[in-house]
């Protein structure tokens, strides 16, 4: 006797399949079992679902429907609690279930036919029940600071969200390992899910995550969960944590669709990073979907930063005032003289003209240098100049796809556009005039590093250091950017250097710029910061006040160092309220004062937020396309209700308007509530899909909805 199962398969948003499709099987497989099943040619991965418990029953012909083509026998089903949390992100970013479940997964569960897969279940089976040597059962102690003592303690008793507020440096990594720590005590099946913004902040976190609780729980206790990865270290890791061997998984914003059946506990470093939103496919918000995983499964979640995001922030006042998280605070650095770094302003408006480093931070990096300590000069920008420029004609290095210019990479003689890929070599003259003296103009890291290295040739340490680093040596300079680590272990090895003290000055862009531990650098310095300063994103002066504080965050980690410390910033304001809030330290002045701001305009988080973005080949076609589907918004049913209070703005081109020849237009919509809002992109979508098949929606290659967008 055979039996209908609904399956999820990865179904785009804007394929309309946004359902289960029903196939046959000869036994009942319980929901969320992970089958193999045909649809056309192909033979794809699915996962049994649940039935809607309103689902009319099923009239489908069963001559017409296909049975499956197989089950991945070993791997126990997915939870109840994970399939709700796929069906909710799903939801709520208004894409298809299958597109969010199927993308959650690793890749080779996907791309592995069923007799390859148990080899490997076999292979996973036969190292997880290997004898495991002897271990000492030592609790790993560390002596706590006060506002440590006191951040954990309000931890424990009470149920959180919690906002984990802490200078840059106090310690707040301390106050997760011990907070996992106590969790795996308490609760011999209990797993933990860190998460942390970016890749390259992975291997430091993770090594300190093992040496702590590998020898306490076996070698796979710790796993790790990210794109840098190769699809069997993906799987390893992820078949470890669904079958519960793994206690912690270590991750970027991934790791938050991660299987684990005993979850008690979610950590997301650096919570305001924007980092954790997806920016392809379904547009997620990682911490937001980190705090609804928290209260779907009973597990606490602790959000950390220095520079929380304005939502967090906002969301963290006081129970009284509305609040939703509890604000644990941690405003010390650790060590007895440890201090925050002094935030010197350079008034470049009094500098010699067309200046780059200017004279005072020159000199205190040299004074740097004579102590054997190392500096750190942070510019935003890769490359050696965003433009290549000819001044008789005007011409600049446009890219021939988008809209945007090539950078000019003077290492490989190549202007590369960093939106397309687009690479040419340099041209011996103007290609629009033929005139051969043709400049760069402005500056990126590698032309900054140039310029240090000129200023430094005739700078020597007089004593050293380091082994690594003879006595009377020039000036060592290490560039840290996505150009110079394209090469796997580059990014380590710098890093390496760096804290070796076989590096002097430390140039680069934001990599560097947050989580890093260095423990000799005592200068911090941002050459050009101004850009952001008037730019038409609102969230723009928020990005910019958190990465300078998080850059000065990497200066006087040292608590013997701390006292001599020093930021500088460069810019023609230095008046601007932003940095009158940096040179204090002051956090929560600015946010009270963007807030402020941001309520009189009616912005997130006072108001919620989507676009709907269309590409096709001319502007036309994807503006056209978004404008027909506002105005048929008034049709949907009881649409007197749905827009009451919903704002449809104008269709518009996108910042980037044109990336790889495809033209980009969006239209925002805006609420005052987030439910109100919810309740009419649902709807809108059979609006968006109608559109779609009508002459306006003709030409149109593809469009997206982003709930809670970061970039407008």
């Amino acid at each position: 006797m055979s039996h209908s199962l609904p399956v999820l398969v990865h179904t785009p948003a804007h394929s309309q399949v946004a359902g289960p499709l029903t196939y046959l099987s000869e036994q009942v497989l319980p929901a969320g079992t992970l089958v193999r099943v045909p649809l056309g040619q192909r033979e794809l991965l699915g996962v049994v679902w649940d039935a809607p418990a309103d689902a009319a029953p099923d009239h489908l012909d069963p001559e017409k429907l296909r049975p499956i083509a197989g089950r991945l026998d070993g791997i126990a089903p997915l939870t109840p609690a994970w399939r709700q949390l796929v069906s909710f992100a799903a939801n709520y970013y208004q894409r298809s279930a299958g597109e969010v479940a199927l993308a959650a997964l690793p890749p080779q569960l996907r791309d592995l036919n069923t007799l390859q897969l148990a080899r490997r279940l076999k292979r996973h089976a036969n190292a997880a029940g290997a004898d495991l040597p002897e271990r000492s059962i030592a609790i790993y102690s560390v002596a706590l600071t006060v506002e440590q003592t006191g951040a954990i303690a309000q931890f424990n008793q009470q149920p959180g969200p919690f906002l984990l507020f802490g200078a840059t440096g106090s310690g707040k990594t301390e106050v997760y390992l011990h907070s996992v720590q106590q969790l795996l005590a308490s609760d011999p099946s209990a797993q933990a899910i860190v998460m942390v913004p970016e890749i390259n902040l992975t291997p430091q976190l993770e090594a300190r995550f093992m040496a702590r609780f590998n020898p306490l729980y076996g070698d796979n206790a710790v796993v790790s969960l990210h794109s840098g990865m190769t699809p069997a270290q993906r799987l390893k890791s992820w078949l470890a944590a669904h079958g519960g061997g793994a206690r912690i998984v270590l991750g970027t914003r991934m790791a938050v669709f991660a299987s684990l059946p005993n979850l008690k506990l979610i950590i997301v470093d650096e919570e305001h990073d924007p980092s954790y939103k997806q920016q392809e496919g379904a547009r997620y918000s990682a911490r937001d979907l980190a705090v609804y995983r928290g209260r779907l499964e009973g597990a606490k979640v602790l959000l950390g930063s220095a520079t929380p995001s304005l939502e967090s922030w906002h969301h963290s006042r006081p129970a009284s005032q509305g609040g939703r998280y509890v604000r644990l605070e941690m405003p010390s650095r650790i060590g007895a003289n440890a201090a925050l770094p002094l935030v010197r302003r350079v008034d470049m408006n009094h500098q010699p003209k067309k200046c780059v480093i200017s004279p005072p931070l020159l000199d205190a990096i040299v004074q740097r240098v004579a102590r054997g300590e190392q500096s750190m000069v942070f510019l935003n920008r890769r490359g050696y100049a965003p433009v290549l420029h000819c001044a008789d004609c005007d011409w600049k290095s446009e890219c021939p796809h988008c809209s945007a210019y090539r950078v000019f990479h003077k290492i490989d003689r190549t202007l590369r556009c960093h939106h397309c890929g687009f690479t040419e070599r340099v041209p011996r003259a103007c290609p629009a005039c033929g005139n051969p003296d043709i400049a760069p103009l402005g500056r990126g890291t590698e032309r900054l590093e140039e310029h240090l290295a000129e200023l430094l040739a005739g700078v020597r340490r007089p004593n050293s250091v380091s082994e690594l680093w003879p006595e009377g040596e020039p000036v060592r300079i290490a560039r840290i950017d996505a150009d110079s680590t394209k090469l796997k272990g580059e990014l380590e090895s710098q890093l390496a250097r760096v804290h070796s003290g076989e590096v002097d000055v430390l140039v680069g862009t934001q990599m560097i710029a947050k989580g890093h531990d260095f423990r000799r650098i005592t200068l911090v310095a941002a050459v050009n910061p101004d850009n952001a300063l008037f730019s038409s994103d609102f969230r723009a002066p928020e990005r910019l006040f958190s990465l300078l504080m998080q850059a000065a965050g990497r200066a006087g980690r040292d608590a013997d160092i701390s006292g001599q410390s020093e930021m500088w910033v460069q810019t023609f304001h230095p008046k601007h309220p932003l940095f009158e809030a940096l040179k204090r330290h002051d956090y929560p002045a600015f946010a009270a004062e963007q807030l402020k701001e941001r309520e009189q305009a009616a912005m997130p988080p006072f108001s919620f937020q989507a676009l709907v973005r269309a590409e096709a080949r001319t502007q036309e076609v994807a503006q056209g396309f978004l404008t027909a589907a506002s105005a048929a918004a008034s049709t949907l049913p009881d649409a007197e209700h749905l827009l009451v209070h919903i704002t449809l703005y104008p269709a518009v081109p996108m910042s980037m308007q044109r990336v790889a020849n495809v033209e980009r237009a969006q239209m925002l919509v805006e609420s005052p509530s987030r439910a109100a809002l919810q309740r009419f992109l649902t709807a809108w979508q059979a609006v968006l899909h109608a559109t779609r098949q009508q002459p306006e929606g003709k030409g149109l290659m593809r469009w997206a909805v982003d709930v809670d967008p970061l970039a407008i």
